[in-house]
């Protein structure tokens, strides 16, 4: 308790790097690229880590950490449940948003668009790409349901390693991937004194707007 009293003074200044409207890429997905390369060859933790916001009808909005799994012109591709709360969120409102932070490089990308389902052909590849053991755990989890414990979870792997045993794991029919089809970039690249840098790209009329926000 005695360390949260402390918490008005956890600050740090940014100093590692600068950002400017005449020296980013055209292209948001290329400027997307450069700095995701540059998360790749410092090592960071986890550098395909994203925060994924939808909401549904209510308009109540969730967030949870998921993982990038390709990327290209046409959007930002990443695999789940698709009866999961993010799932029945998607079938209510297909907008939604992403989000990256690197604190060994001090910056964040904000990424908003449109959702679409993926190809059940590109979703089994990507599913036969995976460890044994997730194949087999995408099999074993009801995801977001409420499960009387650890051992009914295990026990479910546990019949679905024997059913599979020996033969091809197929994808279960309510997993799959999906695609963000992004209209809106926002690069942040932490400064001193907190006047941070802050590039965004808009798309308009099928060509990208590019501007700054004040921080």
């Amino acid at each position: 308790m005695q360390l949260s009293k402390s918490i008005n003074n956890l600050r740090r200044e940014y100093k590692l790097n600068k950002l400017s409207e005449e020296t980013v890429q055209n292209n948001p997905v290329k400027q997307f690229e450069l700095w995701f390369n540059d998360a790749i060859r410092l090592k960071l933790p986890e550098q395909n880590a994203m925060i994924l916001a939808t909401s549904g009808k209510k308009a109540r909005v969730s967030a949870r950490v998921v993982l990038l799994k390709g990327f290209n012109n046409l959007g930002f591709k990443f695999f789940t449940n698709y009866d999961s709360l993010k799932g029945k969120n998607l079938r209510e409102n297909l907008y939604a948003s992403l989000l990256f932070y690197w604190a060994g490089l001090e910056r964040q990308i904000r990424i908003e668009g449109k959702i679409k389902k993926l190809s059940k052909v590109e979703s089994q590849k990507y599913f036969d790409s995976r460890p044994y053991e997730s194949r087999i755990a995408a099999w074993a989890s009801e995801q977001s349901k409420i499960i009387p414990g650890r051992e009914y979870l295990e026990s479910r792997y546990q019949k679905f390693e024997k059913e599979f045993f020996g033969k091809k794991i197929p994808f279960p029919p309510n997993w799959g991937g999906y695609i963000l089809v992004p209209n809106y970039f926002e690069f942040w690249q932490g400064r001193e004194s907190r006047l941070h840098d802050r590039i965004c790209y808009k798309k308009e009329k099928g060509k990208w707007k590019i501007f700054r926000l004040a921080p």
